[in-house]
């Protein structure tokens, strides 16, 4: 172990963090580093792209599939209808954004607009046929690909893993830290950087 890894396992055992979960922590971190560059590369979405010669580009088709509205992704929403402020919810992107990206879908006919039913007065964004069969095509690609590799998996490694991911997800939110030790850990560490924190020509 090195000496910064060394540090970041005294820092945790000092939280009551021991030194194998410590470890473990720096072990999962790597491996999310890996897949983080690997993810922002967008590996999966380039080869869909260029082996299903779409002529999209990969923001083009995240707004097409946030119009087209996976069940698996979205499913917990209520409304049916989808405007472009859905679609800046949906990728977590500025409205500005979603609306030139649904513009350029609507350019390119895989998407058109549609009047609400709920309000005739508000304008709904739909997905042409033409950008259903993009949409079919890619999640297509996607679960062939995602299917292939889990077939070397084991049943129980699947059911034990899906519902692991789902829990880890959401360990980057506001810390569980009922004690408040992590919380004034945080605090410190905010204090020791206050004099980076100004502007530079103030210091």
């Amino acid at each position: 172990m090195g000496d910064r890894d060394r540090e970041v396992v005294e820092k945790l055992e000092h939280v009551g963090v021991g030194e194998s979960l410590a470890q473990s922590a720096l072990e999962l971190d790597a491996i999310m580093q890996r897949w983080r560059r690997r993810v922002f590369k967008r590996e999966l979405g380039v080869r869909a792209v260029r082996e299903l010669g779409l002529k999209v580009e990969l923001a083009e088709l995240d707004a097409l599939i946030a119009v087209w509205r996976p069940a698996n992704e979205f499913g917990d929403e209520t409304s049916g209808e989808t405007t472009v402020g859905s679609v800046a919810n949906r990728l977590g992107i500025d409205p500005s954004r979603a609306s030139r990206l649904t513009t350029e879908l609507i350019r390119k006919g895989f998407v058109r607009r549609g009047v609400s039913q709920e309000d005739a007065r508000r304008a709904i964004l739909q997905v042409t046929p033409e950008g259903d069969r993009i949409v079919h095509a890619v999640r297509a690609f996607k679960f062939y690909t995602l299917g292939h590799f889990l077939k070397s998996w084991t049943e129980e490694e699947v059911r034990t893993f899906v519902p692991l991911l789902e829990r880890f997800s959401s360990w980057s939110e506001e810390p569980d830290d009922p004690s408040g030790v992590i919380v004034s850990e945080i605090a410190a560490l905010r204090d020791s950087l206050s004099d980076l924190t100004s502007d530079p020509e103030t210091r």
